[in-house]
Formats: structure tokens, sequence, C-alpha cells
């Protein structure tokens, strides 16, 4: 039994010794090289691994050498700015079509709070001129009315005023008197002229423009009446008038006027009865205006008075 196991034992130091040392080397070599293998593997896993997390690093660190893309918080903002009219875009458009006449929206596509500003200068625009208009009549019916007052009071009857169809701003003005010593004079004593009747009619922004002035009767030649009965005075050009003129100060002065241009009442047959138009004074004022804005105003000399 003892030689038996002998055998047996010396067998299997046989075989063992007999065995490829190759084989076992291949087989502990192939161990170590596949794990080698997974060491370079995990090597290059690792590696690419931390490539991956390098890259957000500098993502957020632009502006490096040869980084020409921007970091993710300016990509995001700037995303975020890009949409956002987008979104806000439709939302506008229908609360404009809610409110209706809203005010304009914004470039974003917001839309501003209250009326916007066509809205603010349509609104304006209806106000303002009916606000100032209001007021100019207001001063204009305060001035008329201290004029016709003034003019009641007048103790040498100088003039007098009727209003035409009851309206406060187109008067007939009746002259009584002019100088006595004056040719013109004359004439209106042998014609039985008791006055000359002028018309003026005053504008929306009376006192601080002129009327216009222009006689109706009797027919005058000379004295700076022109044709339609329309009269060159200065003073009735918005260049030459004041605030400070009042209805008698202009009609003194048209007096003096008449003197100084040796006005005399046209007796001429036929065209002593030809009246006054007020189309053709109309025409004949600005047509002398423009004249004299040209060429200037003449000065009478001292001499005519």
């Amino acid at each position: 039994m003892a030689t038996l196991l002998r055998k047996i034992g010396l067998i299997r130091l046989h075989n063992r010794d007999t065995e490829d040392p190759k084989h076992h080397h291949n087989h502990r070599g192939g161990g170590q090289q596949s794990a080698s293998l997974r060491g370079k593997g995990g090597a290059k896993s690792g590696g690419h691994k931390q490539q991956q997390q390098q890259q957000p690093q500098q993502q957020q660190h632009p502006g490096g050498a040869g980084d020409a893309s921007p970091g993710p918080g300016k990509g995001k903002g700037k995303r975020a700015a890009e949409l956002a009219p987008r979104d806000k875009a439709p939302a506008a458009a229908a609360a404009a079509a809610a409110a209706g006449a809203g005010g304009p929206r914004e470039e974003g596509g917001g839309r501003q709070g209250g009326p916007g500003p066509a809205v603010a200068a349509a609104a304006g625009g209806s106000l303002v001129p009916a606000a100032r208009q209001q007021h100019c009549t207001q001063v204009r019916s305060r001035r008329l009315m201290k004029e016709l007052q003034d003019i009641a009071r007048l103790s040498d009857r100088f003039i007098s005023v009727e209003l035409v169809d009851e309206s406060l701003f187109d008067w007939n003005v009746k002259l009584h008197q002019v100088d006595k010593d004056s040719v013109l004079w004359q004439d209106m004593k042998e014609t039985n002229t008791e006055f000359i009747l002028l018309n003026l009619t005053f504008p929306d922004n009376f006192p601080f423009s002129p009327p216009f002035m222009r006689v109706l009767s009797p027919r005058l030649e000379n004295g700076y009446v022109l044709d339609g009965g329309a009269i060159c005075m200065e003073l009735l050009t918005p260049r030459g008038w004041s605030s400070a003129y009042t209805v008698e100060a202009v009609m003194r002065q048209f007096a003096a006027s008449l003197v100084k241009g040796q006005g005399r009442i046209c007796r001429k047959a036929g065209k002593s009865k030809k009246s006054f138009s007020r189309k053709e004074a109309e025409a004949t004022f600005k047509s002398l205006v423009k004249t004299h804005e040209k060429y200037g105003w003449v000065t009478p000399p001292v001499s005519d008075g």
C-alpha cells in the first residue's frame, strides 16, 4: 500500500515537472497583461473624464488664449434675451388688442403703461387749441366791451359805434369830425355828409393783432384811401400794430391821415355812386402790405401836420 502511494506521488511529481513552463508563464503573463490592459483602459477612461471636467472649467473662464466662445452664463443670458421678445410679442399683441386704443408697444414687445405718445398728442392737439381759443375769445370780448364803454363816454362825440348783426366783433363806426380847416370838412358840409362810415372786424387774437378797417361811405379819393375802401396805414398792419392801441386812437389817427393825404369826397358823375366792396378792399390791402414790406413805409413830412 505504501508502495502504491509512493508511485502515485512520483507520477504527480513527474507530471508537474514535465509540464511546459511557458504555459504557466503565459497564464501568469496573461493575467498581468489583462491587468495592464485594464490599467491602460482605466487610465484612458480616466484621462477622458479628466478632459471632460477640464472643458467646463475652461468655458467658465472665457477670454483665454484661443477661446472665442462665450461662457455659459453669457450664452444663457444672450439666449434668454433672444427668446424674451419672442415670448412677449404674442402676449403684448393680445394685450393691445384687448385694450383697444392703448399706447404703442415697446421694442421688446411689451406694452407701455398709460396712453401712448400719439394718443397723448392727439388729445393735447384737440384740447389745447380749444382752450386757447376760449381764452382768446374771453380776452377779446372783455377788451371790446371796455372799448364800447369808453367810446360811449366821449364828450366831443368824435365817433359812434353800431354793432353789425349784434356781433361784438363786427363794428360800423361813424366818424363825425375831421379837421374843420380841411377841404374834406368843406366837402362834407357841401354834400350834407354827416359822417364817414367805416367797418372794423376784429380777429380772434385781438388786441394782439390789428382789426381790418375799411371805408364804407361816402366814396373818398386820396387821403390814403385806396380801391375798395382799403386804408393805407402802417398801424393797421401786424408790423405796425400795438395791443395798446384803442379803437378811439385808431380813428383819430385815420382822421388825421385823411387830412394829411388831401382826402376828398368823390363827386364825379357815375363814380361817386359806386360803393366800396369788402373783397376789393381785402385784395388791395394785402397788395399794399406786400409793397410796403418790400420798400418800407414812407413817413409824411412834418409840414403836413
